[in-house]
């Protein structure tokens, strides 16, 4: 039995982050994502979101000098961040899980007269403007100590730089955040209900997703055996390896792992593995008793010698079947009655035999061994010969 090792993975969370640039106001940063904007209605040429991102992209963040637009009755003023901008630090990372909110805080004080939140080179809000058209993103305070935006129902698409820019009495200043978004894992794909012939092989596939990469377990509920990996592998399975397995994904986001079950059915001959012989009275009731193992489950036939038996007052006997086992019922024993019975077991597999007795108490035949048969005897021969 052999493994292939499969992936998986995702989760985050996180708590907002204060970052200090040097001698100026602090800034606190929580997650937030962000998408391209159209031009926003009522406001000049110059001053649409895609003309800013041509200038970021030309001339960096000194680019955002032409894009930050105040409004005035109705009417597009561009107002620029002044000369050139400086980067302070690294960008920090900041971690939800899909679907979570993020808050994206520039914690600010009353030097600063300009400030906006950029996702890339868009700008999302510049003081009370509003510059995206995304509906999850929008302004929740801007006062003189704190400009945040709000993310709500944050995906996959809103990872990303995002950067506060703000402008002071002297100079420009940004800060910036990369938020990471995290993906609880999840099964997207399983194999189907596998039903094989004892001895064959079976492949069992498992593919999950999530960010971080998820890890994936295969394990058979009865005997508890575990797998690593998307794919588990069986080679001449057994009818002891039937039954449920379960692939299990977990990559630390959220608390429960997913999990789904594939039922394996493996198919082998009958088996005769009991049987039960009779010593009973004339006038009295009698049972002989068959079982077999089986898959798919075995029918069962009766034989009186050679002749075959079926349910019937004429015979004065019923055979009666359940899953794994058949019985022969005697209402009434008569005479006509003893001797030697044969169970048969068979399905599309194969099938199986076995020989019981029906006697009367205390009788010499009873106790007395059955004659050997034909291939019997010719053992016992051969196996004299080779002894001479």
């Amino acid at each position: 039995m052999t493994a292939h090792k499969g992936a998986l993975s995702p989760r985050g969370a996180g708590a907002s982050k204060v970052i200090q640039p040097p001698s100026v106001p602090r800034l606190v940063l929580s997650p937030p994502p962000l998408r391209a904007q159209p031009p926003l209605p009522g406001h000049g040429p110059a001053c649409w979101p895609c003309s800013t991102e041509r200038r970021m992209s030309e001339g960096g963040v000194a680019g955002l000098h032409a894009a930050l637009e105040q409004r005035a009755g109705g009417m597009g003023v561009c107002w620029l961040l002044s000369q050139s901008l400086e980067l302070n630090s690294p960008a920090d990372n900041y971690t939800v899980c899909e679907g979570d909110n993020a808050t994206l805080s520039c914690f600010i004080d009353e030097h600063v007269t300009r400030v906006a939140w950029l996702n890339r080179s868009n700008i999302l809000y510049a003081g009370n403007d509003r510059w995206t058209s995304d509906p999850r993103v929008r302004l929740l305070i801007n006062t003189p100590e704190e400009f945040s935006i709000l993310i709500t129902q944050v995906g996959l698409g809103d990872e990303g730089l995002y950067t506060c820019s703000f402008q002071t009495r002297h100079q420009p200043y940004t800060t910036q955040v990369y938020l990471i978004v995290h993906v609880p894992a999840r099964i997207v794909n399983i194999s189907s209900p596998v039903t094989v012939n004892e001895g064959g092989s079976v492949n069992l596939l498992c593919l999950a997703v999530g960010r971080p990469e998820p890890t994936v377990t295969w394990r058979q509920l009865r005997d508890g055996f575990t797998s690593e990996g998307e794919i588990l592998e069986i080679f001449d399975i057994q009818r002891g390896q039937a039954g449920e397995y379960e692939c299990v994904t977990h990559n630390g986001v959220n608390s429960a792992p997913d999990s789904r079950r594939v039922l394996v059915t493996v198919n082998y001959p009958p088996t005769i593995t009991d049987v039960t012989s009779a010593r009973t009275a004339l006038g009295r009731a009698a049972l002989l008793r068959c079982e077999a193992m089986a898959v798919p489950p075995a029918d069962f036939q009766w034989y009186k010698d050679d002749r075959l038996l079926s349910s019937g007052t004429a015979e004065g006997l019923k055979v009666q079947t359940e899953r794994t086992r058949s019985m022969l019922l005697f209402a009434n024993v008569s005479a006509r009655h003893y001797g030697n019975y044969t169970c048969r077991a068979a399905n599309r597999l194969g099938a199986s035999s076995a020989s019981m007795r029906l006697g009367r108490p205390g009788s010499l035949e009873n106790s007395a061994p059955r004659p050997p048969g034909p291939l019997t005897l010719l053992s016992a021969l051969s196996w004299l010969w080779w002894r001479m």
